[in-house]
């Protein structure tokens, strides 16, 4: 995918009129050099001694300047800031206009370099896979436009377009994200201006939801130990083991699923943990009955390719190549146990979160350096869930009103007892 992402892309750069292609003017140096190479070679000359091309001046606390650049017969009149202030050494202000003046006379000398397009910009992005694909799809509607001359509002119209029955959040994931990440990497090599895009408003996100007749963000039921459990039961074993893996550990699938036996020290009863979301890899303890369960299970060499035709060559802890290949199995198991279809993510991460944090009420701290959490806002926004709020609300509204009338029984009662002393 990889491969015909950057061969397409190519295909859209090439066969352009590249004024960088043209030959220099006779005398003069190439102005295809690097902006530093051509600085080398060219050397500025005034037309007597007393002549400046440029005069710098002070003005509302920036360095300005003004004059014509004589290297360029009939030139315009310049008269703009420097971007440097006065509290800054004229030197820089200097340094600032002769790279000025630089640009401007190779601008006159070939023209203006062809602007990056997004084509190109795509050659130079380190696409993984997944992004390789949603970039595949894109390019058809933005490979010949100028990086610079792309608006934020065409990125986000192109959700809808690519797709119509997606929700919001899909058109950011595999829109905006890519789009984004595209063009701020050109940006930080120098070559284009960088993008803000902005989410989809709620109200958008709640429009796209009555046209698919289906509701996005809807809140994850994290797993439990009696979920858990009954899973167990129907799973198979290598299910069985990831689940109460990720559940005891927090993790994800995308690390549980890229576990190798190496990561496995069962004598010390930890794992190597694979890095994930700016957490770096680290050791993580686990259970006993975790131990016992993995030193027992063999490690697995997962099918790839068509069909799973054929295998990979290293083993994995849990058998499976990837986390696609998890889902199928696992729903089973949830039906065949008749409970809930709670899927990895929920019934582990989630289910880690709230168990450790809502039902055994451990501090959150604790919690967020055990599940490597970097942030403990999100960890409490995202992965903790109440339970039971009905039963729970009505329970502390009785309890308040049985508290509030016994002491308002016994304000009456010594109201009374005033009354008769009286």
């Amino acid at each position: 995918m990889g491969e015909n992402l950057q061969s397409g892309a190519r295909r859209a750069s090439v066969g352009q009129d590249d004024p960088r292609k043209r030959a220099p003017a006779r005398g003069l140096p190439d102005a295809r050099q690097s902006d530093d190479a051509f600085a080398g070679t060219y050397r500025p000359t005034v037309s007597g001694a007393e002549s400046l091309p440029l005069e710098l001046y002070e003005r509302d606390g920036w360095w300005w300047f003004k004059g014509r650049i004589d290297r360029i017969p009939g030139g315009k009149y310049y008269r703009q800031s420097s971007g440097i202030p006065v509290t800054a050494p004229e030197r820089d202000a200097q340094a600032a206009v002769a790279a000025f003046e630089l640009k401007e006379i190779k601008r006159d000398l070939v023209g203006d370099e062809r602007a990056l397009t997004f084509a190109d910009a795509v050659l130079l992005y380190p696409a993984n896979p997944m992004e390789a694909g949603d970039l595949a799809k894109i390019l058809p509607h933005l490979e010949d436009r100028a990086c610079a001359s792309i608006k934020p509002q065409e990125v986000r119209n192109l959700g809808p377009l690519l797709y119509p029955m997606g929700s919001t959040d899909t058109w950011q994931r595999h829109v905006v994200t890519p789009v984004r990440a595209v063009i701020n990497n050109a940006h930080d090599l120098g070559k284009c201006p960088p993008i803000r895009i902005k989410a989809y408003p709620k109200a958008e996100r709640l429009k796209q939801d009555r046209a698919r007749g289906k509701k996005s963000r809807v809140e994850k039921t994290p797993g439990s130990w009696e979920w858990l459990l009954a899973f167990r039961t129907k799973a198979n074993r290598y299910q069985a083991a990831m689940a109460h893996f990720m559940f005891v550990t927090g993790a994800r699938i995308g690390q549980a699923v890229a576990l190798k036996p190496a990561d496995l020290d069962l004598q010390n009863a930890r794992v190597w943990m694979p890095e994930a979301k700016g957490m770096e890899a680290q050791w993580v303890d686990i259970p006993m009955d975790l131990v016992v369960e993995l030193a027992n299970l063999p490690p697995r060499r997962p099918r790839k390719g068509p069909h799973g035709k054929t295998r990979v060559k290293e083993a994995r802890v849990f058998g499976y190549a990837n986390k696609d290949g998890v889902y199928k199995a696992w729903k089973t198991a949830c039906k065949k146990a008749v409970i809930s279809e709670i899927m990895p993510h929920a019934a582990g991460r989630h289910g880690f979160a709230t168990e450790m944090l809502v039902r055994q009420k451990l501090d959150a701290r604790t919690v967020a350096k055990a599940g490597r959490w970097a942030d403990l806002t999100l960890m409490q926004k995202t992965y903790t869930h109440a339970e039971d709020t009905t039963d729970k609300v009505q329970a502390a509204l009785r309890t308040g009103r049985v508290q509030a009338t016994k002491a308002t029984a016994a304000k009456a009662r010594g109201s009374k007892r005033k009354s008769a002393s009286g």
